[in-house]
């Protein structure tokens, strides 16, 4: 009886003591570096290896690396491989994979460019685009169809339409390698002098969207706050709204500093906004991490998986288009040959960024990581004139790091109960 006494709490405010350390909002308990490691770190890791792949191009090309002439091409040469990225994450988040979205892009680039050349001596740029777009919102249905009405694997649908369209290509053009695109409209998207916003869109348009996230944080903490439920630090709180405002004000600098916010850049980052309003803040979103976790527990939720999927396949190919047309801008030309590493470099950039390959995890701004980690490894190594081979080399050591570190991590997690 005495051993018992002895091993409770000798009053009853060292009780309450305890049990308030356990409910306080701001009681964090230490982690080992194990347990930090089973966590979720975020983007993190992967900001501090584009920040030393960078400042290492930076140091090994003598400067050249941050000038803003070279930034700004940067942005140019990588802005199709994010949206035909941001299309990859979606299908990703279902847990399944789009291997024709380099065909698809590259055959709605072709369908722009007979449309606007072609066909009755070029129609309106306003046709030949929303032409393009519907391609590609089609062949995403088609694609869409196959996975989740007949429930083939989207490897064999997704592998079997990028054959099957590279041929189609060829068909169109007769035979013709190359289409020059002409339309004035179309070049000002990507490919001309004029493709910049003007001053007071590139300067307005990022700080009035970087106010409206920091707005976002001060009411959602204080929202949480009157709740009582568990706020970040007020460092960690700081840091979340300090980063971004310094790295998107930075960018717009020597954006400004150059030529101006290229609008495919601009394109780039409000889709990248708008399917990150869609995914976290309507139900369709979360009804697609929610098939993505798990498929079974989804469908007896009552979610429509098959309506789920269908839209997610025709938004994926939908933004190929879109993608298509800013690298025939870019280029002033459709061609028949696909790319052979835009999908290496969309999947890349997705997975790098910290999407997992098993759906249901990522964020599409981590896209912006992944795509300017591939972008710098492909800048800089071409400003130290290395050839293709050596680039293609390092970027596939890069992505099965990525997936490696994803597997070991879900593992870890997994052991933990998380």
């Amino acid at each position: 009886m005495s051993d018992i006494i002895k091993n409770t709490p000798a009053t009853a405010e060292e009780q309450a003591a305890s049990v308030a350390a356990v409910e306080a909002a701001g009681y964090r308990q230490r982690q080992t570096i194990g347990q930090l490691l089973r966590g979720d770190l975020g983007f993190i890791p992967v900001l501090l290896t584009l920040i030393v792949i960078m400042v290492f191009f930076q140091f090994i090309t003598n400067g050249i690396f941050f000038e803003p002439g070279n930034i700004s091409n940067l942005f140019l040469q990588t802005n199709t491989i994010g949206l035909v990225g941001l299309g990859v994450i979606l299908v990703l988040l279902l847990g399944e994979i789009d291997l024709s979205v380099a065909a698809v892009s590259t055959l709605c680039g072709v369908i722009l460019g007979i449309l606007s050349e072609r066909v009755g001596g070029g129609l309106p740029p306003w046709v030949s685009i929303s032409g393009a777009l519907l391609t590609g919102a089609l062949v995403g249905f088609i694609n869409g169809f196959f996975v989740a009405v007949l429930r083939i694997p989207s490897f064999i649908v997704t592998l079997a339409s990028s054959i099957a369209y590279s041929g189609l290509l060829i068909t169109l053009l007769a035979g013709q390698a190359t289409l020059e695109i002409q339309n004035p409209f179309i070049d000002a998207i990507a490919g001309s002098p004029r493709s910049f916003l003007p001053d007071y869109l590139g300067i307005g348009l990022p700080t009035l969207a970087v106010l409206l996230y920091v707005i976002s944080l001060v009411i959602n903490y204080r929202r949480r706050q009157s709740m009582g439920l568990r706020n970040p630090g007020i460092p960690q709180f700081l840091v979340r709204i300090i980063v971004p405002v310094v790295v998107v004000e930075g960018a717009v600098i020597i954006f400004e500093s150059y030529n101006g916010v290229p609008y495919s850049t601009a394109i780039l980052f409000g889709a990248i906004l708008l399917f990150w309003i869609i995914l976290t803040k309507t139900p369709f979103g979360r009804h697609i991490y929610a098939v993505g976790g798990n498929k079974e527990a989804a469908r007896r939720a009552g979610i429509n998986v098959v309506a789920i999927q269908l839209a997610v396949f025709t938004l994926c190919s939908l933004l190929a288009a879109v993608g298509g047309i800013i690298e025939a801008s870019y280029t002033t030309s459709a061609s028949t040959q696909v790319s052979n590493t835009l999908l290496l470099d969309a999947i890349a950039a997705a997975v790098i960024g910290g999407v997992s390959l098993f759906g249901g995890i990522g964020s599409v701004w981590s896209l912006v990581l992944g795509m300017l980690i591939i972008g710098s490894l492909g800048n800089g190594l071409a400003l130290k004139n290395l050839g293709a081979d050596i680039v293609q080399i390092v970027e596939g050591i890069v992505l099965l790091i990525a997936v490696t570190v994803d597997a070991v991590i879900r593992r870890l997690q997994a052991r933990s109960g998380r």
